[in-house]
């Protein structure tokens, strides 16, 4: 594909493609599968040395579909240059397979339900830890898009590697409703089921009403008196390496 070509490949994009900022979104979507429509870098040959380092398997992958722009041909299809001098326009995961994925039965990985999240950036990274931990998917409640493109950019284009999807509360997927509340028990003397829904709530509000009145339990973060809360990312961590070590799912990364 040429310089021209490629332009007007990203121009002509269907709408609601997702914008793949950087070299590491570009290779988390190739290696979980992502139907990329035009990938373009202002150095073909320093991008490959960098797939040459860091995702050797990507190598021919890239060489075949890496257009070379000059920099400001890039900087006219993106609203900022990524430091790697890559972008690339895919499309979004398929939502019947997501879907699929989030209703399936029985489930052996837990769903995320970030309720009524606010933070961009909060989001993607819960996306990161999603796919790092193997679990089924991130449903959000409320107004934000979890495939916006700064969320897309945090969570390193991780989305292809797992269901994410906008829901209201009542069309969540089936499973038991498992709420992160302070009034809840201590969760280090509970046990997560691999198919609940785990509820996180924003930072300065919490869960919601509606979800906490229906949870089937209410589990706590171990916290020091006087602290208000933990960062949203840094509950979900800290939850889900809690599932991983407790759970005898053969979905946890790293058991056979």
């Amino acid at each position: 594909m040429s310089e021209d070509e490629a332009v007007r490949h990203w121009r002509e994009a269907a709408p609601g493609s997702v914008l793949l900022d950087g070299f590491h979104a570009l290779k988390h979507a190739l290696r979980f599968g992502a139907a990329v429509r035009v990938a373009v870098t202002t150095d073909k040959a320093a991008t490959l040395r960098l797939a040459g380092e860091l995702a050797p398997d990507l190598v021919g992958d890239l060489t075949g579909i890496l257009v070379e722009l000059p920099g400001p041909g890039l900087r006219d299809l993106v609203p900022r240059v990524h430091p790697t001098g890559v972008a690339a326009l895919a499309a979004r995961r398929d939502r019947a397979t997501n879907l699929a994925d989030l209703t399936r039965r029985p489930r052996r990985s837990p769903v995320v339900v970030l309720d009524q999240p606010r933070n961009l950036g909060n989001v993607g990274a819960v996306v990161r830890l999603a796919a790092g931990f193997g679990i089924t998917g991130v449903v959000t409640t409320g107004d934000l898009d979890p495939w916006h493109p700064n969320v897309v950019r945090s969570g390193a284009g991780l989305h292809y590697a797992t269901a994410v999807e906008r829901r209201d509360v009542g069309e969540l997927p089936p499973g038991p409703l498992w709420v992160l509340d302070p009034e809840g028990r201590d969760i280090r003397a509970a046990e997560l089921p691999d198919d609940a829904l785990i509820v996180f709530g924003s930072e300065r509000h919490g869960v919601g009403d509606e979800l906490r009145s229906r949870a089937d339990a209410l589990v706590a973060l171990p916290m020091r008196a006087h602290v208000s809360s933990y960062n949203l990312a840094t509950s979900v961590g800290m939850t889900l390496y809690h599932w991983a070590a407790t759970s005898r799912s053969p979905l946890v990364p790293g058991r056979s």
